[in-house]
């Protein structure tokens, strides 16, 4: 894939009109700095590729620094954690700060404050003080201590450093206009008494200086050059340049800016929020594979890099809005799809004994690891005359659109031979307990013969019972069945708990996956991609579903009104869906002589009519070998694109510029029209 200029985001333009106005590039300096009161959750990892993306785009360093100004809600764990998730995701910084550092500095500058008369020392109760605030539309009062002498806010201040006073006695506030219309600017708190310990400084200080006296001037004392935050702070930029003008003198000054944070649906951000579902045993802790922590999201089985392509995707706005989930699960999808081994394993098991198999014999087949990954390389299953298959993939009478295992019909066993369903064995209430059927032993999967290309339109997955592994088996989904689990006033966001976001079975793996180490990650043929929890033990194993094959929740989620989504007409149940026509046409595109072709892409032109851009999407992912399907996918694209008044996002650039590259003639013709038409 040849490198194409991107577009720059705003930031970058910012960047790039400081520089191009005289900035030094040398002088570039960016920070993430995360409160250490709690753990990272997806919604960081916006903030985080931002930064640490500008740090690489322009060769600068980033610091990691810990806003650490309240020690009733911080502890070392965090800090401990924020600083592996990081790594985990590939950054790194090139200094590791604490606000904390810089506590004598900032007790040093409020002295200076006061003795220039913009800051004093209140007396009044929190609640006073709030009264006085005023409103939008209304002037705030001035506090009685307002004009307090510079010797007595001095004797105070240095009083309540020195532990004189019980907390909330007294407060420092800046000096600057009650009646600003900005009401952060009405005399902001710069310094409370916390009389706790603190991770870092222990019993050093019982006063604590407030986040927004302390962000900007450790911005300052870094040399930060761009401080970067999410949109919540916009109306704090002014109160952040206010505090900068107060002790500026020659070196690098920070320019905040900010952007909308990463907001994702079927998922709380809040902190505390998350602290809550901890602690009340909704969840197992921090790290629960349900959890939308960083620590969370690793147990489950995601990766690094499907995360920073998920933030990559979603880009950097100026506008707060929703991101679907299910973007996050196609980026895992489209990564693992890739890397992740293929094995086989049953979780609903029903016996299936082949009776015309010879007794007490065994054998091992060949099976490829992972058909996207030519360097992945094959591995031995062992194969003997009973074997496991799922529940499901067998029915005692079937219509004609059952591919599975029925009687007097054949399926192909994954890497082995043609069966026929024959007989079945029931219990005395009449529960199917086993599957009798019979083998062509001249069948076998890459044998070359006639008969093991012969086409059966089922292929099922199972393990032999003698040789398979018992596991536990975690089946996750997600946490709450609500889009918006915290948008509701009149209900609590625990209403919203999915009670069926985690299932424990037991079920059978083939024996390749003894020797398995912690997260390490497979896709369980037919089944979907798991990952080997960290409870897991060699006597024990215990797999994590990462994420299904595809997106069930498609089908239950309810109508939202959408931007530039085409409406999905109603499809009665005998009716094939439009995504479906897309993909049926595809596995026979090549296969047609040019008249024929040519209808059918037609066909496919007026089914994409009907698709949304996120149905489409999981087919960008479609194995190389499969090109049918990809030629097919290419066709829909253009037409949803053009129909719909779209631009390709990255995620449809990549899959273009793929599309360019390939061997295949028909394929590079669509790929092309669609990029000279977008320019990718």
């Amino acid at each position: 894939m040849t490198e194409e200029k991107k577009s720059l985001n705003f930031i970058e333009h910012i960047i790039e009109e400081d520089l191009t106005n005289g900035m030094n590039p040398n002088h570039l300096r960016f920070r993430f700095p995360p409160e250490p009161n709690g753990y990272l959750h997806i919604g960081h990892t916006k903030a985080i590729g931002i930064s640490f993306g500008l740090g690489l785009r322009y060769n600068a360093p980033v610091n990691l620094r810990f806003d650490d100004t309240n020690p009733a809600k911080e502890e070392q764990e965090y800090v401990d954690a924020i600083k592996e998730d990081i790594s985990w995701l590939g950054y790194e910084w090139d200094q590791e700060c604490y606000s904390s550092d810089y506590f004598q500095q900032l007790y040093d500058w409020t002295v200076q404050l006061i003795k220039d008369g913009k800051a004093y020392v209140d007396s009044q109760s929190a609640e006073a003080i709030a009264e006085q605030k005023g409103t939008t539309t209304e002037p705030g009062t001035n506090s009685p201590y307002r004009d307090r002498s510079v010797e007595e806010n001095l004797e105070l201040f240095q009083k309540m450093k020195d532990g004189k006073f019980d907390e909330g006695e007294h407060v420092v506030r800046a000096k600057i206009d009650m009646a600003d219309p900005n009401m952060l600017m009405r005399d902001p708190l710069m310094y409370r008494i916390l009389k706790k310990s603190h991770h870092r400084t222990g019993d050093d200080w019982c006063i604590y200086p407030m986040y927004d006296w302390t962000h900007g001037e450790s911005d300052y004392i870094e040399s930060i050059s761009h401080s970067l935050c999410s949109l919540e702070f916009k109306p704090h930029r002014k109160l952040y340049d206010w505090f900068l003008d107060q002790v500026y003198d020659k070196n690098i000054r920070p320019k905040q800016r900010e952007f909308a944070r990463l907001n994702l649906s079927y998922t709380i951000m809040s902190k505390r929020k998350l602290l809550k579902l901890v602690q009340e045993g909704i969840v197992s802790g921090w790290d629960d594979p349900r959890m939308p922590t960083i620590s969370g999201l690793r147990r489950r089985g995601y990766t690094p890099a499907s995360i920073r392509k998920f933030v990559e995707t979603v880009g950097v706005a100026k506008r707060e809005n929703v991101i679907d989930v299910s973007l996050l699960e196609f980026c895992i999808r489209e990564d693992l799809n890739k890397t992740a081994s293929r094995v086989m394993g049953v979780l609903d098991p029903i016996k299936l004994v082949i009776t015309n198999y010879p007794e007490g014999e065994e054998e091992w087949l060949t099976a490829e690891n992972n058909p996207e990954d030519d360097t992945a390389g094959s591995r031995e299953i062992p194969f003997s005359g009973e074997l496991y298959i799922e529940r499901e993939d067998f029915k005692e009478e079937a219509g004609r659109k059952f591919f599975r295992l029925t009687i007097g019909k054949e399926v192909r066993l994954k890497n082995a031979y043609i069966i026929k369903g024959e007989s079945v064995v029931k219990d005395k209430d009449g529960n199917i307990t086993e599957i009798h059927c019979t083998y062509d032993p001249k069948s076998k999967s890459g044998s070359g013969t006639e008969e093991s290309k012969r086409n059966v339109k089922g292929t099922l997955h199972w393990v032999s019972i003698k040789h398979a592994i018992p596991a536990e088996v975690r089946i996750y989904d997600r946490l709450f069945n609500d889009e918006a689990p915290d948008g509701h006033k009149e209900k609590d966001f625990l209403d919203f708990i999915n009670p069926d976001s985690l299932k424990v079975i037991t079920g059978y793996v083939e024996p390749s996956l003894k020797d398995a180490n912690k997260l390490d990650q497979f896709q369980f043929q037919r089944l979907g991609y798991f990952n080997v929890d960290i409870d897991s033990k060699p006597e024990v194993l215990v797999f994590n579903k990462t994420v299904g094959l595809r997106d069930t929740w498609a089908k239950v989620k309810p109508v939202t009104k959408q931007q530039n989504v085409p409406k999905q007409p109603q499809n009665r149940s005998n009716e094939v869906s439009s995504i479906d026509e897309i993909k049926r046409a595809g596995k026979k595109y090549t296969n047609l002589p040019d008249e024929k072709r040519e209808a059918l892409k037609k066909k496919i032109q007026e089914a994409a009519k009907n698709v949304a851009i996120d149905e489409l999407e999981p087919l960008y992912g479609t194995a190389v070998k499969k090109v049918g399907t990809r030629i097919a996918t290419m066709i829909a694209l253009e037409v949803i694109l053009e129909s719909n008044s779209l631009e390709p996002n990255q995620l449809a650039k990549d899959f273009i510029a793929i599309g360019l590259e390939d061997k295949n003639e028909l394929l590079q013709t669509e790929a092309k029209k669609i990029a000279s038409k977008y320019s990718v």
